[in-house]
């Protein structure tokens, strides 16, 4: 099974994550990330749901959101035709001793010092699943102590949004 994203407009209305997440879960889809933020216009939101499933799978699901009532639209997000980007804050253990090699990594990464304590150090990097799972790769040897993820958030390229996309 292939993971994919799909980009969901809603009415920004009271209930109506809950009826999108509970379609997946009546079905027994399991959603892998999950994000929703209103939009330009605050009476609609973004849900963007990256979910492992088969192509036929996929296809069912579209059309299933697609058919409640506060749905807008429905669109599946490429790799190739769009920015698919997540933040992630993780608090590693770092004594002064491997602080150094810890603040290097994350200048590779271009992470960003959020906060330092005598014994830990978190950072905050944003980037494609592909970059994050490298950098915690790298410093789950340091000790990763708390990890907390956004969920992916997409967006096409290009000049077309997709309310215009429907």
């Amino acid at each position: 099974m292939e993971k994919h994203t799909l980009s969901i407009l809603v009415n920004n209305t009271s209930g109506v994550l809950m009826r999108v997440v509970s379609l997946f879960s009546r079905r027994g889809y399991n959603i892998d990330t999950l994000s929703v933020g209103e939009t330009e216009n605050p009476q609609i939101s973004r849900i963007t749901i990256v979910v492992s499933a088969a192509r036929s799978t996929l296809e069912q699901i579209k059309r299933q959101v697609g058919k409640l009532i506060d749905c807008v639209n429905v669109v599946e997000m490429s790799d190739e035709n769009s920015i698919q980007k997540e933040l992630v804050l993780v608090k590693i253990s770092a004594d002064e001793e491997k602080r150094a090699r810890v603040v290097e990594l994350a200048d590779i990464f271009k992470a960003r010092i959020q906060d330092v304590t005598e014994s830990t150090i978190t950072l905050m990097v944003t980037g494609s699943l592909k970059k994050l799972d490298s950098f915690l790769s790298l410093v789950s040897s340091y000790g990763i102590v708390e990890l907390a993820r956004t969920g992916i958030t997409a967006m096409e390229r290009g000049a077309k949004s997709l309310i215009e996309n429907k």
